[in-house]
This record gives C-alpha cells, structure tokens and sequence, in this order.
C-alpha cells in the first residue's frame, strides 16, 4: 500500500521489501515530530507484517534529510503526542529543562534506540544531504547504501552543544574522526564515510535504488528469526562496547550545554539558527529544516 503523497511518511511493500520514505522534500525531509511518530507507525507496521523481511528507509526528493526540524512553518515542538518509546510525562505544559528534557528523550533518544532494535534487517538508502537528526536516522539502521552525491555532517557544535542526541559517533566514525567531525562541524562525502567504515557501499546517484533492492532482496532470502538473532547479537555486543551508556552520558551534557546556552542568554540553541547553520565555505549550502 502507498500513503497519500501528502502524507510527511510513506509506506508500501514490494517482493517482501517494505520502502518507508520521509516525504517533506520541500523542506530537505527535515524531522518535526510528525514525522517521527508516523515514522514509528510505519517501521511497527512493517515488523508486524510477516510478509515483510527487509525495512528500506529513504527520502524523496533531493536529500535524505537535513535533520531536525527548526525552523519550518510546520514545525511541531509544542505539540502532543503519546509516548511510545520512553514511559515519561508530556512535555508541552512544562517549564524549562523538563520540557526539553522530557521531548528530546522521547522523540530523538527514545524513538532511535526503539528503531535499532527492530528484529528486521534495515537497510538506509543515503542520497543528497545527511545532516545532524538524518545521520541518526541513518546510524540506527543496519547497513547504509549511499548514493555518490551523499554528504554527512553534524554541525550542532555550532550551537555549543557536543552533537546530536543519538551520539553514535565514536562507535560509528572512530574517535579521532569522531572528533574531527564535531569539531570542525565539515561535511564529508561518501567516499570518506566509506573509509571510515560508516557505509557499507557507494553507487552512482541513479543506480541507489536497484542497487538497495538488490542487496535488500539477498537478505530476504535468510531464516527470518535467524537474521534477528544475529542483528540483536550484534548490538548487544556493540552495547557492551559502551555505545547504550555512553549516549546516556553524553545526552546529560547535550542537555547541560542547552541550558548553559539559556543561562549566559543566548537561548538554548546558542543564538544558532537555520541561517547560521549554513553549510562549510565553498560547499553547496542546504540548511537544515528549510528551503533551500
């Protein structure tokens, strides 16, 4: 089944392949919170199809997504939801850090690490712009397929704030890239995230979609209850390396630096927003969460 086209996620099944597409391109698939519950509908929906073995997740349009959403017309951090993946109050009526506190660990922590624990193998479909909110997206998926006009970055250290909630970096990137990347706030290409061991393959911009598929489709062929041993096998082990403590501990100083921001009045975001967010000096410039 397809959602209408007006719908921020779409959803439908091909050759036991479920294809779930962030569909705000006109804002660079930019994450409101709209986006990340029906995000969260759609990967419950395909686990629970038994027809389903593969989850693909991509974006329309010209990027995969340049991150959260701050600052378009529809941006949604005020707005109700039920929580589904942390067990906490909600955040709209309530003052200061616990508001931020309490949407921030539901919509970006809590949705992410739901995400990485779904039984079935996910395959990320990269092209265009993975930025911030996007590269965690990416990063709680099993492989990574990006097209050879992809480009990574997180540039929240601009803002005064060590990286985005989900800080996979150095169990992804390595530490000293790691700290290469926050630290200059550059985006690098598909050619460097392969280097580095963050991609699983690079393929020409036109060749992203048959080349996942393929892949995708060799994967379904495998036990189903066998790939999901393995996939929790693998993230336990990955846990046990530090990456589930160590987000815990670095989303404390997430939120320590927003409210350092607050306190010496520069608001939470360090008086950073989407115009200041530009991309590096010399490179294409896409914001995040905005027309571009």
């Amino acid at each position: 089944m397809v959602l209408d086209d007006q719908d921020v996620v779409t959803y439908r099944v091909s050759d036991r392949i479920a294809v779930i597409t962030m569909n705000r391109p006109r804002y660079r698939n930019a994450q409101n919170s709209v986006m990340t519950y029906a995000l969260d509908a759609a990967f419950q929906r395909a686990v629970e199809d038994d027809d389903v073995a593969v989850i693909v997740l991509g974006g329309a349009g010209d990027h995969f997504s340049a991150g959260h959403d701050i600052g378009t017309p529809e941006r949604d951090h005020h707005v109700t939801y039920d929580n589904r993946a942390v067990l906490w109050w909600d955040h709209v009526d309530k003052p200061g850090g616990d508001q931020r506190f309490a949407r921030e660990m539901e919509v970006y922590v809590g949705m992410c690490r739901r995400w990485r624990e779904i039984p079935k193998p996910m395959i990320a479909m990269v092209h265009g712009a993975c930025i911030a909110g996007g590269l965690m997206l990416a990063w709680v998926c099993d492989l990574i397929i990006a097209a050879d006009d992809a480009f990574f970055s997180d540039p929240v250290v601009r803002m005064g704030i060590p990286g985005v909630e989900y800080f996979a970096h150095p169990w992804v990137l390595g530490p000293r890239f790691a700290k290469e990347f926050l630290y200059t706030g550059d985006r690098f290409d598909a050619r460097r995230a392969y280097e580095v061991g963050m991609v699983n393959r690079i393929v020409a911009r036109n060749a992203l979609e048959g080349a996942t598929f393929e892949l995708a489709s060799r994967i379904a062929t495998m036990p189903r209850f066998g790939l999901a041993l393995t996939k929790k096998a693998v993230n336990q082990c990955e846990d046990q390396m530090g990456l589930r403590n160590g987000i815990d501990s670095v989303f404390g100083l997430h939120h320590f630096a927003h409210a350092h921001n607050a306190e010496i009045g520069q608001g939470s975001l360090g008086d950073v927003d989407v115009k200041t967010m530009a991309a590096p000096r010399g490179a294409r410039n896409v914001q995040p969460g905005r027309e571009n």
